[in-house]
């Protein structure tokens, strides 16, 4: 008999979909639907969960009643189940996209049994003409997918999937398929309570993607860093995600700018512009899409090669279903994020004004992406764990800790330390709470419960937060210590962490990396304001000296001609053109013609002798845009308007305006901005600040001003006068 089934059931799955075989579970899930048992599957992206609840929906009585989120997701689960039959009806959404003329189509169909799986928006499902149509028909199961939407804790909660068990209750209840391609214990146990299917047989999948390759940069020159990054996966697939949609659209245009075929992706777009560009990237006339977090759910393109973070995510849970994107074919997928820990600080800035309780679980998840980002325990191993998931391999040999490992160091008698002071606090803190105690770093909350009077009060301060955040990592993964999934980040120590104390082996750790000090040493190892790293040393050596010799002929300091950044540029590209001086940073138009021909000829001459192919693919071109902010800031000074209130009409800050401004007078562009200074500044200082920029600056240095000038002098101050002065002597 059990023959006959499986026969059927792979008979059904060739049939309808056109495989031969089940992959990982899903067979198993599809069984447990059958038999009217609820179910919870927990299935990476790429793993086939869409299956799990289609076949059962075609084989069943009745009609699936599906759960969903997005609006293009559903669509293109309907489009694709429609390529599986001969009936069209087989499957149809009902959301706010339809007019009257289609729903009353779809309810034809739903009522006259050719429908099988019928899509709803949470929303959509809870309105009461769609509650009383479906109290009419026979359901076979209810489908909730991306079933993380649940839980707070989940990094893409909605209010309304709150509601879905009692509108089911409402509607009348059959068996549940709840499914998420990401959720930790607490967001497992979240959805299984919400949805009142504890008993609810959980089939987990692996979360391990093997073909993966997991990297973090620093966010130095990350524009840069992309372009080349792409150039050297030309003609393949990618996303590149960023948090906000001006920074999606600015990111597109620098990509097109610059040769790569990319379309921006953003809810903000309106609708057919944003579907044509998802289509045009699943149909390859696309290479990349820029999206906001919205794009990809669902979206079910197998050879996506490379997946970038230009800013890292809120939370783990949705770098990891983000990540997932990439290579579910099985083949390459690169996902590189750039980090620096000023994003995590605007983050949390941006919680500031949302309910305690939300910001609390929003600092929590943050702190678990800052933990991954900064450690250099393998990615693997810290994903999986984060995601109850034991990997026992000591080296994953596909993520940039494993393959560049850092040197480790014996933390046995750190981890004692920790674990003695940990059972000596109990089972109510948090690892920063404990972090704090061993470092001697008195907080209001040490101090209400006594414990800078403990013996481990400062017992560790020898090293700093990151080290004993890198141990207790260590004591998680270890399995030595445990998080409470009731209440999220609260650490205890157990069993195993107690045989630990009586009997302590070696334990090897890598200390954690530093990013911002990683920034600060690029920064250093640049020549002044630079990049470091590409520069022809030859080559930015001779410009320096022709640099010298027309600042000499100009009666000018040399970094008015051009500053630093802007030679190492030119010995990095070997611009031999007018055209392509012009896009070297820092340049433009102005400075191009004026002081350009001589050291376009130079490094003509310089690429001759040497034969040097010229990376011109590699060009990092400026866009307009920029220019939509540059055009309106180099009017508005025209006008001589108040520059608080250029900033407040671009939305930028005053730092942020001062750059612009600074950007735009590297370039060579003229502006006049004495009206500003002689209003807002007293004109001794303005004059005292000018003399030292012509008479005794080495370098154009900001940090060397403020020290040479004196405490008298701001910040500020010294920038505006700077720019008045390269704008009078330079441009």
């Amino acid at each position: 008999m059990k023959q006959i089934e499986d026969t059927l059931l792979h008979g059904k799955l060739k049939e309808y979909f056109g495989f031969s075989s089940f992959k990982g579970n899903q067979e198993a899930v599809i069984r447990n639907v059958l038999a009217g048992k609820d179910t919870f599957v927990l299935m990476p992206t790429g793993g086939g969960k869409s299956l799990c609840y289609q076949l059962p929906a075609l084989l069943m009585d009745g009609v699936a009643i599906i759960i969903s989120p997005l609006i293009a997701l559903m669509k293109n689960q309907v489009d694709a189940m429609r390529t599986f039959s001969s009936e069209s009806g087989i499957a149809h959404f009902l959301n706010s996209s339809l007019n009257k003329t289609a729903v009353a189509q779809v309810r034809a169909d739903v009522l006259e049994g050719r429908t099988k799986l019928l899509y709803f928006a949470p929303e959509s499902l809870t309105k009461e003409d769609n509650v009383a149509f479906l109290r009419k028909i026979k359901i076979s199961f209810y489908a909730i997918d991306e079933a993380h939407c649940i839980s707070e804790w989940g990094h893409d909660f909605r209010p309304e999937y709150r509601r879905i068990r009692p509108i089911i209750n409402e509607i009348g209840t059959a068996p549940l398929i709840a499914l998420t391609a990401t959720a930790t214990p607490k967001v497992q146990l979240d959805i299984q309570k919400n949805l009142g299917m504890n008993d609810a047989s959980v089939f987990k999948s692996s979360f391990n993607r093997p073909n993966l390759y997991y990297e973090i940069r620093p966010k130095n020159d990350v524009d840069r860093d992309i372009i080349r990054f792409i150039k050297q996966k030309e003609g393949r697939s990618g996303i590149i995600y960023c948090l906000s949609r001006k920074k999606v659209e600015e990111l597109a245009e620098l990509l097109v700018a610059n040769g790569v075929k990319a379309l921006p992706y953003h809810a903000g777009m309106d609708a057919a512009t944003r579907a044509k560009n998802q289509d045009d990237f699943l149909m390859e006339r696309a290479d990349v899409i820029v999206a906001t977090i919205a794009f990809g759910m669902g979206i079910d393109k197998p050879d996506v090669r490379f997946v970038i973070h230009y800013d890292i995510p809120k939370s783990l849970e949705g770098y990891y279903q983000e990540t997932g994107r990439a290579g579910r074919d099985g083949g390459e997928g690169h996902c590189l994020a750039f980090y620096s820990y000023k994003d995590i600080q605007k983050l949390e800035k941006f919680m500031q004004g949302k309910p305690i309780a939300e910001q609390e679980i929003g600092k929590l998840l943050l702190q678990e992406t800052v933990s991954y980002a900064e450690s250099s325990m393998c990615r693997r191993k810290t994903l999986l764990h984060y995601f109850g998931e034991e990997y026992t391999e000591d080296n994953c040999c596909n993520c940039d800790n494993c393959r560049h490992p850092k040197p480790k160091v014996d933390a046995r008698a750190s981890l004692v330390l920790a674990l003695e002071a940990l059972r000596a606090i109990g089972d109510k803190f948090k690892v920063d709470h404990l972090t704090n105690l061993l470092t001697g770093r008195l907080t209001a909350q040490i101090k209400s419960y006594g414990h800078n009077k403990l013996e481990w009060f400062g017992a560790g301060e020898e090293h700093d937060a990151k080290y004993w955040g890198a141990v207790m990592r260590q004591a998680l993964i270890l399995g030595l210590a445990d998080k409470n999934i009731e209440n999220y980040g609260l650490i205890s120590i157990n069993a195993k962490g107690e045989e630990y104390l009586r009997s302590p082996f070696p334990v090897m750790i890598t200390l954690d990396h530093d990013y911002d000090a990683e920034e600060r040493e690029a920064e250093a190892a640049a020549p002044a304001g630079g990049r470091g790293g590409a520069a022809d040393e030859e080559l930015f050596s001779m410009l320096k000296d022709l640099r010298k010799k027309v600042a000499k002929q100009h009666n000018l300091p040399p970094f008015v001609v051009f500053q630093d950044p802007s030679l190492e540029d030119m010995s990095i590209q070997y611009p031999v053109t007018l055209d392509e001086m012009q896009n070297i940073s820092g340049v433009g138009v102005g400075k191009a013609k004026k002081f350009g021909a001589e050291f376009i000829k130079l490094i003509r001459a310089y690429v001759e002798e040497k034969e040097i192919i010229r990376p011109q693919d590699m060009v990092v071109k400026s866009v307009g845009n920029k220019s939509g902010n540059k055009i309106f800031i180099i009017q508005s000074i025209d006008r001589k308007m108040d520059f608080e209130d250029i900033a407040r009409a671009k939305n930028l800050d005053f730092d942020e305006l001062l750059t612009e401004i600074e950007g735009i007078v590297n370039s060579g562009t003229r502006l006049d901005i004495s009206y500003y200074i002689d209003e807002f500044m007293d004109e001794d200082k303005a004059e005292d600040i000018y003399l030292y920029f012509k008479e005794d600056a080495e370098s154009d240095s900001l940090d060397d001003a403020v020290e040479e000038l004196g405490g008298d002098y701001t910040e500020e101050e010294i920038r505006l006068v700077r720019i008045k002065f390269m704008c009078e002597q330079g441009n």
